[in-house]
C-alpha cells in the first residue's frame, strides 16, 4: 500500500483536501466514494516528492535533494510518537499508521505513511526514511539502523527523542535571545535613517542663507545627509549586490574553506563558533558510539553534522587516524583545532571503557559554555546599542545646534 494525497468534493459542494492509504490510485478513489466524496485529484505523494526533488535540482541555487522538510519542532513530535508507540510492543507497520493519524498536518501524515508504505514493501524502518533524507538526516538515520540492528529500535528512537527536543530548546533560546537586539538595530537604522534624509535638511535650510562659516562637525552632517538623500538607494543597492557578490564567492570550495578559516581565527566570533560545532560533533559522536554504531562510521557521519569547511577538514583527518589505529582522543589532540576538553574527556572515556558517556558529557559542558558566551554577549550588545544610538542622535543635535548659538552670539555683539 502507498499514500495519496487528493482533492475531493464532499456532498455540499466543498473542496476537502487529505492523505489516505491505497494500493493505487483507483482503490483511494473507490475509497473516497465510498465517503460519500468526489475525487478530483489524486496523486501518490512519493511521486509528488521526487516531483519537488527535481525542482528543486533544476534551480541550481545548491538546495539539497530529497523532497520536502519539516521543522525540527514536528520530527521531535515524530520521535517521541515512534518511540513511545515501539516501546509499547506494537508492530512497526502500526506504530507508523497510528503516528501518522495523531499528526493533523497533511505533508506530516504523506511522510509517515510514505515511510510504512516502503516498510511494508519489506524494508527496514531506516531504509524507508532514507527516502526523505531532508526529514530523517544521515544521523538520524544511523541511528536508527543501528537500533534496528541490535533490537533496541526504542530505547534509540528514546535517545534521538531528547536529542531532537533539545536541539530545538536551544534553537528557540537562541531566536528568543536575538529577537531585542534585531529589533532595536533596525529601529535605531530607521531612527537616524528618516531623522537625516527627512528631518535634518529641513533644519540646516535655516543655515543655507547665512553667511558664517559653519563648524565642521555642521558641515559633515550636511554632507551625510545629503549624501543620504541623493545616493540612499545607490547605497542599498550597493551593499545587496556585495551581499549577493560574497555569496556567489563563497559557492567557491577552496574560498568557503579559506573563509570559514579566517572565521575561526577571529576573536569573540571564532570560540563561538567551535563551541557550538564541538558541541554538535561531540553530542553526535556520543549519541551513535551509545547507539552501536561504529567508531569510524561514527566518525564519518559527525563530519556531515560540522557547517565549518575547516572543522570538517579536521575531523576527516580524524577518521583517518583513528583507521590507521591511533586512538580518538590522540587523533583529536593531533588535529589541534578542536577544545582541550573535548580531547580530555575523549582520553578519559577511553581508559574507563565509556566513551559515550564522556563524549556526550563534553557536548552538555561546551553547550552550556555555549550558552553562557551567547548571554554575556547579548548582556553587553544591548547597552552597546543604547549608547551607539544615543551617540548618533547626539551628534545630530550637537551639529545642528551648534550654529544656532554661534548666530545668536553675533547677535548679541
Amino acid at each position: 500500500m502507498g499514500a495519496y494525497a487528493y482533492q475531493a468534493l464532499d456532498a455540499k459542494g466543498k473542496k476537502v483536501k487529505g492523505i489516505l492509504e491505497g494500493d493505487s490510485e483507483r482503490h483511494v478513489r473507490s475509497q473516497l466514494r465510498s465517503r460519500s466524496l468526489k475525487p478530483l485529484d489524486v496523486k501518490s505523494t512519493r511521486s509528488k516528492n521526487k516531483t519537488e526533488s527535481t525542482a528543486s535540482a533544476s534551480k541550481g541555487l545548491g538546495f539539497s535533494f530529497g523532497g520536502p522538510r519539516l521543522k525540527i519542532r514536528e520530527v521531535s513530535l515524530i520521535t517521541r510518537q515512534l518511540a513511545s508507540l515501539v516501546q509499547s510492543g506494537l508492530p512497526l507497520d502500526e506504530v507508523l499508521q497510528a503516528t501518522a493519524k495523531q499528526s493533523r498536518k497533511p505533508q506530516v501524515k504523506a511522510i509517515i505513511l510514505q515511510v510504512r508504505a516502503r516498510v511494508l514493501e519489506g524494508l527496514s524502518l531506516a531504509q524507508a526514511m532514507a527516502e526523505v533524507p531532508r526529514v530523517f538526516d544521515n544521523l538520524y538515520r544511523s541511528m536508527v539502523r543501528a537500533g534496528e540492528s541490535a533490537g533496541f529500535l526504542g530505547p534509540v528512537l528514546e535517545q534521538l527523542a531528547d536529542y531532537t527536543e533539545r536541539a530545538q530548546e536551544t534553537k528557540q533560546k537562541l531566536q528568543s535571545a536575538m529577537i531585542y537586539p534585531i529589533v532595536m538595530v533596525v529601529v535605531s537604522f530607521l531612527v537616524v535613517g528618516i531623522l537625516m534624509v527627512k528631518v535634518v535638511p529641513k533644519l540646516l535650510e535655516l543655515f543655507s542663507n547665512s553667511n558664517a562659516e559653519l563648524p565642521t562637525i555642521t558641515k559633515v552632517l550636511i554632507f551625510m545627509s545629503d549624501f543620504l538623500v541623493n545616493y540612499g538607494l545607490l547605497l542599498v543597492v550597493g551593499v545587496a549586490g556585495l551581499i549577493v557578490t560574497a555569496q556567489w564567492l563563497l559557492r567557491s570550495e577552496k574560498r568557503r574553506q579559506v573563509w570559514h578559516r579566517m572565521l575561526l581565527r577571529m576573536p569573540g566570533i571564532g570560540g563561538f563558533i567551535l563551541s557550538a560545532e564541538s558541541a554538535r560533533y561531540a553530542n553526535t559522536l556520543g549519541l551513535l558510539v551509545n547507539s552501536g554504531v561504529p567508531l569510524l562510521e561514527a566518525l564519518r557521519i559527525a563530519s556531515q553534522v560540522l557547517t565549518n569547511k575547516e572543522l570538517q577538514r579536521a575531523s576527516a583527518e580524524v577518521a583517518v587516524s583513528v583507521q590507521e589505529g591511533t586512538s580518538l582522543s590522540r587523533a583529536l589532540d593531533q588535529a589541534e583545532i578542536f577544545p582541550p576538553l573535548l580531547v580530555q574527556m575523549a582520553a578519559s572515556g577511553e581508559a574507563n571503557g565509556q566513551l559515550a558517556d564522556q563524549l556526550l558529557h563534553a557536548a552538555r559542558n561546551q553547550q552550556r559554555e555555549l550558552e553562557f558566551s551567547v548571554n554575556t554577549g547579548l548582556s553587553l550588545l544591548e547597552p552597546m546599542m543604547v549608547l551607539v544610538m544615543a551617540g548618533m542622535v547626539m551628534f545630530i543635535v550637537i551639529a545642528i545646534l551648534l550654529p544656532i548659538f554661534q548666530m545668536n552670539q553675533l547677535i548679541g555683539a
